[in-house]
């Protein structure tokens, strides 16, 4: 955990220093030490560390419910992104922004929260019906389907109104250019009740993984604590939605990575997620900076690039029938 946090440190401070104006330590260090209205002070102060805070903070709650989520369901496939869920409250948002013309992160993340919720919801109940109840295969497939239909919704109603597509046109491919000191705050309180909520379910995931009878028997209620569960998936994904964008495949692949180094106990999965997660994304915010010079690829770009191979990995390994 340590040398995880210390990665993450480095990222942070990357993610400060590189862009298209790369700015030394000494520089930026002075920035807070003697603060003098230079372009640099503006650069660090205003663009730089707001975004570098997204990051940290959206990452953290997509790893975070990804692994909610991959035990919520047992299944190996399960993520904000591969169930619909990022694509519902993307959708929801922009129906917030054309009829309701919402034009803040406070009123955004209202609709991404309703947006996560029902087509969590919607994902979970189409991939339950039919023999043999729920299964992976069934819940991806019902996951892509939702996000492909709610991702040409989207689509239409930006197409159609000019107004929404300029505000939704950087947002939707997962971005963390638009976030500043204001909208922190804002996300903060909301992302903390995400972090109590997953922290209280971690121990009845652990008993669900031994099946429903024996996780009766230990004393869990099933109902309580997925609804805990769901509940803390829906907080962290709505907030990072609205905060970053449908960033794609971090809360797949990161849970996976943390299971890796600590095993399946989600007191420990959940925690390295929230600092590897970070990691991964503030990374490929740093790459999309280095390789498109002077312009930037998105991190939600660079994400799904990158995701897109390791999913391929995940659906063709046979051991993945349940977590």
């Amino acid at each position: 955990m340590l040398a995880a946090v210390a990665v993450l440190a480095v990222a942070a401070a990357g993610s400060v220093l590189i862009g298209n104006e790369t700015i030394g330590v000494r520089a930026a260090l002075g920035t807070w030490l003697h603060p003098d209205g230079s372009d640099v002070q503006r650069i660090v102060e205003y663009l730089r560390v707001p975004r570098t805070l997204a990051g940290i903070l959206a990452g953290a709650a997509l790893g975070v419910a990804g692994g909610l989520l991959q035990g919520l369901t047992r299944n190996a496939l399960a993520g904000p992104e591969v169930l619909g869920v990022n694509a519902g409250a993307a959708l929801s948002v922009v129906l917030g922004i054309a009829v309701f013309g919402v034009d803040s992160f406070g009123g955004w993340i209202w609709f991404s929260f309703a947006g996560a919720a029902v087509t969590g919801t919607a994902v979970f109940v189409l991939g339950s019906l039919g023999r043999g109840g729920t299964s992976p295969v069934k819940l991806a497939l019902a996951g892509a389907a939702a996000t492909a239909m709610l991702g040409g919704l989207t689509t239409a109603i930006t197409l159609l109104d000019l107004t929404t597509f300029n505000a939704y046109r950087y947002w939707s491919v997962g971005a963390l250019t638009s976030a500043d000191s204001a909208v922190i705050r804002t996300a903060l309180p909301f992302l903390a009740v995400g972090a109590v909520l997953a922290a209280a379910s971690a121990r009845a995931l652990d008993a669900f993984a031994l099946g429903d009878d024996l996780a009766r028997s230990l004393g869990h209620g099933l109902a309580a604590g997925r609804a805990t569960a769901a509940l803390a998936v829906v907080v962290l994904a709505g907030t990072a939605v609205a905060l970053a964008g449908p960033i794609a495949f971090v809360g797949l692949t990161v849970p996976h990575m943390a299971r890796a180094l600590v095993g399946p106990a989600h007191r420990w999965l959940l925690a390295y997620s929230a600092v590897l997660a970070p990691i991964v994304l503030l990374g490929a915010d740093i790459l999309g900076r280095i390789v498109a010079r002077p312009q930037e690829l998105q991190a939600g770009i660079v994400t799904a690039i990158a995701g897109a191979p390791f999913f391929i990995i995940l659906v063709r390994r046979r051991k993945l029938a349940e977590l």
